[in-house]
């Protein structure tokens, strides 16, 4: 190590915020609240103007998240009504706190995200609100949105409701904890013993969303395996990486925030409303999915077939569970980003190929993303009959900002990752690993090494790779202030 790294020993923390706020500025994000925010928060009275609410806080009502979050936008529960489960989706009114124009919604609008980095959360709203006041804690009442959505056999759903409630959780969970119960590798969490009938409930969430997630295979929703990866950071040094994957408390929710996010957009469909919805396209680059598949002896049709292609996918798992997640992550490569765009009445959204559904709106998350805030706006506009809060051109034009900056704050989050990464590997200059390749465009080709959530850029020997591709590379050079991981390709593998 040299000694420029050694006075950086113990202050790897410090290093990764400093680069963490440069990059939010670099991107035209505001890291911090002006002091307008301030002033309107301190003079906020979210509960002025509330209108009487359904009384919904005697259901067994419980958040399931992360363990460290603490901005909780959605509380779930269900009924059993014999033969039909009906699921509750209760979404953080955040609306109610942030009014549309002021100074609070103006920070969120022009940030439109929160942005997580390792070392610091940058919140799209105050954390007053985002972690307290608009936040679905546990024991609070709230009010919120609810979502009801009748779901039937075969995770058809027979009727769906959109209304404004007063709520309560009875306890915060946690994804790994819950999943262990429920995979039957460890005891129920405390929060579920102490609260009477909610082992039960959950039970029934769990075969709830299952239903809904068998329904969306069904019909060619693609299984793909994703993994989070984060640096562990101890006495301010960067010591290893976590590596977190789905599990399947993490698919109960996600089964049903896809649910209620279709329902969201069908329901505004239904009141003549516009909205933006998320879409992601039909893959460009199909041609190299089908080449992929090729290479695996597999035959793909030669248009965009969702269907086609979580066939290939689940025998793929089946076959070569340890590759999986290479798989996956390259065919979400090859599929490409989505984008938010606006979809006004009568119109035809272009629909969402990864998840196979055709109308999808943001909706659950509106402590910190802000298309779902301004959904939240038009569903309560629809709901109390009161007029369209945003014109035509005005959800276009937000729809193209939340796009681009969405991308933007993936860049923060990607460069302070890639910077922690850098301090972790600088010591292991010279050696080789195998590897595959993540991303082949003009302006570069990078590859992510084995057995390591470490994607770096490949600086020589790059010629006719593409996305996919195997090979083996050596690490030359790290740079930790551009988040750099520099790799040349080794051998003719």
């Amino acid at each position: 190590m040299n000694e420029k790294n050694k006075q950086a020993t113990g202050r790897h923390r410090q290093i990764l915020r400093r680069i963490a706020r440069r990059a939010m500025i670099e991107r035209g994000f505001r890291p911090d609240f002006p002091a307008e925010v301030r002033d309107e928060l301190a003079s906020l009275e979210p509960e002025k103007g509330v209108s009487a609410l359904r009384d919904l806080r005697g259901l067994p009502w419980c958040s399931i998240d992360n363990d460290d979050s603490r901005d909780l936008d959605q509380l779930t529960c269900a009924r059993d009504g014999g033969g039909t489960v009906t699921v509750l989706v209760a979404i953080a009114d955040v609306d109610t706190a942030v009014r549309k124009g002021r100074a609070i919604d103006d920070h969120a609008c022009r940030n439109t995200t929160t942005v997580y980095t390792p070392v610091h959360v940058f919140p799209m709203i105050p954390e007053e609100l985002s972690t307290g006041l608009t936040s679905l804690n546990d024991g609070e009442d709230r009010a919120a949105v609810v979502v009801e959505m009748a779901v039937g056999a075969g995770g058809v759903i027979g009727g769906i409701d959109v209304y404004r409630a007063r709520v309560r959780s009875r306890a915060r969970l946690a994804y790994n904890d819950v999943a262990a119960w429920l995979e039957g590798r460890g005891p129920a969490p405390a929060a579920v013993q102490r609260v009477e009938g909610l082992a039960e409930n959950l039970r029934l969430q769990d075969a709830a969303a299952a239903t809904l997630r068998a329904r969306r295979q069904a019909c060619g929703a693609l299984n793909l395996e994703t993994v989070e990866a984060s640096p562990v950071i101890e006495g301010g040094e960067v010591r290893a990486w976590r590596v977190e994957r789905k599990n399947r408390a993490k698919e109960l929710i996600a089964d049903f925030m896809i649910a209620a996010n279709e329902a969201v957009a069908r329901f505004l469909e239904s009141r003549r409303f516009p909205s933006i919805r998320r879409v992601v396209h039909a893959p460009k680059r199909w041609e190299r999915i089908v080449d992929v598949a090729a290479q695996k002896g597999w035959t793909l049709p030669g248009e965009p077939d969702a269907k086609a292609l979580e066939e290939f996918l689940a025998a793929q798992r089946a076959r070569e569970p340890e590759r999986f997640h290479d798989l996956s992550q390259t065919v979400i490569k090859l599929i490409g980003p989505g984008e938010y765009m606006a979809d006004l009445p009568g119109r035809e959204a272009p629909g969402h190929f990864g998840l196979a559904v055709k109308d999808y709106a943001h909706s659950t998350a509106p402590n910190r993303r802000y298309p779902d805030l301004v959904t939240q706006r038009l569903v309560k506009a629809a709901v109390e009959g009161l007029p369209v809060p945003y014109d035509d051109g005005e959800l276009a034009l937000l729809a193209r900002h939340c796009t681009r900056k969405e991308d933007d704050a993936n860049k923060v989050e990607r460069l302070v990752r890639k910077s922690a990464f850098a301090l972790l590997l600088e010591a292991r200059i010279g050696e080789r690993f195998d590897a595959v390749v993540t991303g082949a465009a003009p302006k570069g080709t990078w590859v992510r090494i084995d057995g390591q959530p470490v994607e770096g850029r490949l600086v020589e020997g790059f010629s006719g790779l593409d996305v996919g591709d195997r090979l083996r590379v050596r690490l030359v050079r790290t740079d930790v202030e551009q988040g750099y991981i520099d790799f040349t390709r080794v051998g003719g593998r």
